[in-house]
């Protein structure tokens, strides 16, 4: 299978730090733009349901050819254990896992890109949808590592929650 074929991966970095603090700051979307390459700024729809599961939250994403807003729903959210949520609420799966141990905190970070998702950039793009899907696909294999880097760093710099 190709790179452009995978439609799912996940990474894992362990982390000087407890569950419990990494979970807060993973959770908190408001952070994102801190770590992520690609997402330059999110916030809750709706701040009384902040970081609930069924809370909706948008997100704007920068990359020097365009400039995009998405809106993702938190479909887990277990503190200390596992922060996720579903880009259009059913297009692209995203989300983190904790696992404590005596070293730390192994940080896990998955991303999906669901059936619906490939379904609608079919849609969107026709016949150019293979090539936007292995982009996406490039910027989520690329970005996972470079995400879970900064998140230890902030976490282990106790700039975290």
């Amino acid at each position: 299978m190709s790179e452009t074929d995978l439609r799912t991966h996940q990474q894992s970095v362990s982390v000087a730090a407890s569950a419990a603090s990494l979970y807060e700051l993973v959770s908190d979307v408001t952070r994102t733009g801190e770590w992520s390459p690609v997402c330059a700024a999110c916030w809750w729809d709706d701040e009384a349901a902040a970081g609930q599961v069924g809370a909706w939250f948008t997100g704007r994403n920068e990359l020097p050819d365009r400039t995009w807003e998405t809106r993702s729903q938190v479909v887990a959210a277990e503190p200390g254990r596992e922060f996720a949520w579903m880009v259009g609420g059913r297009f692209v799966r995203w989300g983190f896992t904790l696992a404590e141990g005596e070293a730390g905190t192994t940080l896990t970070e998955s991303w999906e890109f669901l059936p619906d998702g490939i379904a609608m950039f079919g849609d969107k793009f026709g016949d150019e949808a293979p090539a936007q899907i292995a982009d996406r696909t490039r910027q989520a294999l690329d970005g996972i590592p470079r995400s879970l880097a900064a998140i230890k760093r902030i976490a282990e710099s106790g700039d975290g929650a």
